[in-house]
This record gives C-alpha cells, structure tokens and sequence, in this order.
C-alpha cells in the first residue's frame, strides 16, 4: 500500500493507470475522515498472521450495510481476542475509490474505523482488490484474504489471473456472498478455486453462521489449516471441506458447493 513521507494511507490506484482527471468520486469530507482516522491506528508488528479483509461498499450493499457492520465489528472482536493476527481493511465504492487502512493489530480501532464507512453508487472494483493484496503479499506474507459482497460486474478471466498470483503466493481468498447474484456466484467461486480458498452464500438470516466463518477464518490467519482440524467447528469444517485436501494428499470426496 503507497504512503507517503507522513505514512498516511492512499488511494489504491490501478496498475500502470491513473483516475481521469475530473473523476467524481465520494465526498471529500467523507474521505478525509476515513484518513483522519487511519493515520491514528498504530501499526501492527508481532503478528504472527495478516488478514487482509476486504469489503463492497457500493449502493446495492446499503439496505444490510448496518447490520453487515454489526457482523463484521463482532468479526473484528473475535480476530482481537484470538491474539497474533493483524488486519487490514480494504474497500471500494463509489466512482473509482478503493483504499486500505494500514495493517493493525488493535482491531477495535478497524471495526470504529468501518462505521465511518457509507455505501457509494458505483461498480465493483474487485480486481484492484485482489492487485492490491496480491502487491501486499510480494513485501509481507499474507495469510488469507476475506471478501464480503454481493455482486461481480467484471472480467471473470481477468481476475483469475490475479487470482493466480495470490495461489503462487499462498494466499487464499475466501469469497463471502451476499444475496443471490448468478454472476457473482459464478465469479466468487472460481477466485476461490483458484487460490485453494472458499465461497460461502449468507443472507440476513444467516447472521450467526457467517459470524462463524469469519471467526474460522481469523483462526486459519493465525494458526493455519492445523488451527481448522483442532476447532472441530461446524464452521471450520465447512472451510476445509471447501479448501479440499493439503496439496501432496489425495481428494477424499468432492467439494461442496
């Protein structure tokens, strides 16, 4: 993630491209708060894992966003109990906004961070998503990648290939989807496939397993696949049984869908 000599947090750019000039994107008002209360979040260093977690917040996201935030605030609260593990929130919406916080390890201060957050029209910017942790895994090993939405209006073999490079770097991508997209499905699926990670659809009334998911998911960032096998957690059963077998193992059944 670019920063520049105070450290503070940037716009995530496209590779090799820049926003045309004149560009309308989210308020600078709003922006600048989002900023603001980057630059206060210290940090993380003793980690011994980094999840990267990144969210949709464009319009369509805005009747569940409240309580999607309640989900995800409880998330963060799990992450910061388990102990070991930084985060970073990544998010898109709007006109081509897509920023990331810096890498914490008080994640109280991330979930604070994620209210000041609002739905923005726009379309989805999963690809920069996927450029900007796959860059991050290139300086820093990152243990996992956690999405959250509900749409997909992209190449699909576009992100595929990027998709390989988080696979090269052992970076799974575990693809939450909100509500019922055939495309988003489609698209969620094969990021999962290809990085040896997830997809999982959740509605509003399955507010308690995606809880679930998400707290298995901090304890693969920590622990690894082991972490998985000891919870014995429905949750962490559903995880491993979409992961497939340890590379080198034979497949001892097919994958659930």
């Amino acid at each position: 993630m670019a920063k520049d000599k105070t450290g503070s947090d940037k716009q995530i750019t496209r590779p090799g491209a820049a926003l045309p000039e004149g560009t309308p994107v989210s308020s600078r008002s709003q922006i600048a708060e989002f900023l603001t209360a980057a630059k206060s979040i210290v940090p993380g260093s003793a980690g011994s894992g980094r999840l990267a977690f990144a969210l949709d917040a464009t319009m369509s996201r805005q009747p569940t966003w409240d309580s999607a935030c309640k989900l995800q605030a409880e998330m963060f609260d799990a992450v910061g109990k388990t102990g070991g593990l930084t985060v970073q929130l990544v998010y898109f919406r709007g006109l081509g906004e897509c920023r990331a916080s810096r890498w914490v390890d008080d994640t109280r201060q991330l979930a604070d961070l994620m209210t000041r957050i609002d739905c923005r029209g726009g379309q989805t910017q999963i690809g920069r998503v996927l450029r900007h942790v796959a860059d991050e895994a290139t300086r820093k090993p990152v243990s996992a990648l956690v999405f959250i939405g509900d749409a997909m209006e992209e190449d699909i073999d576009k992100l595929a290939v990027v998709a390989g490079e988080l696979a090269l770097r052992k970076v799974p991508c575990f693809m939450f989807h909100e509500g019922n997209d055939p495309a988003a499905a489609i698209g969620f699926r094969e990021i999962a496939r290809v990085t040896g990670g997830a997809y999982v659809r959740f509605d509003q009334n399955a507010a308690s397993e995606l809880a679930a998911l998400l707290r298995a998911v901090a304890a693969y960032a920590t622990g690894g696949r082991m972490a998985l096998e000891k919870s014995g957690a429905p949750a962490a059963r559903l995880l491993l049984e979409q992961m497939g077998p340890p590379k080198g193992k034979p497949q001892g059944g097919a994958k659930r869908s």
